[in-house]
């Protein structure tokens, strides 16, 4: 079973406040031999829509020596949960959920918002605060 991050309760309520129910804690992917955990997974219903939106979020604290080292595993990560969401569940969305203050800092850089256009990284973007969704990016 994987390891909670320290935003992992923090984010689960935010998305609880924006609507989404939880459906995984955490959400399994099993693609052929290999079995992978993403943090999260949820769901939300929009108005007359009977399937609803479905997601995967997975959680990224950012708080290693080196912000472009843990942002170059975060990348690793997400590729292959991509992947394996695509073959096995392609309704459902893949995001990584970053805090605000770091989203402020060191995503704002040029080089890292090149790199999360070219990359297409879908972010959702929390106040660890107040335990609120601030921004999707997709």
């Amino acid at each position: 079973m994987p390891q909670y991050d320290a935003y992992h309760e923090t984010v689960k309520r935010a998305l609880v406040k924006d609507g989404w129910m939880i459906t995984h804690d955490p959400l399994q992917l099993q693609y052929k031999d290999m079995r992978l955990y993403a943090d999260l997974g949820a769901e939300k219903t929009l108005g007359a829509e009977k399937a609803g939106r479905k997601i995967a979020v997975e959680i990224k604290v950012f708080g290693g020596d080196s912000l472009t080292t843990d942002l170059q595993k975060a990348k690793g990560q997400y590729d292959l949960y991509h992947f394996f969401l695509e073959t096995i569940d392609p309704d459902r969305k893949l995001y990584l959920a970053v805090a605000s203050e770091v989203w402020e800092t060191f995503f704002q850089r040029p080089s890292v918002r090149d790199f999360v256009a070219a990359m297409q990284l879908s972010l959702m973007i929390f106040d660890a605060e107040t335990e609120e969704v601030v921004q999707w990016i997709r």
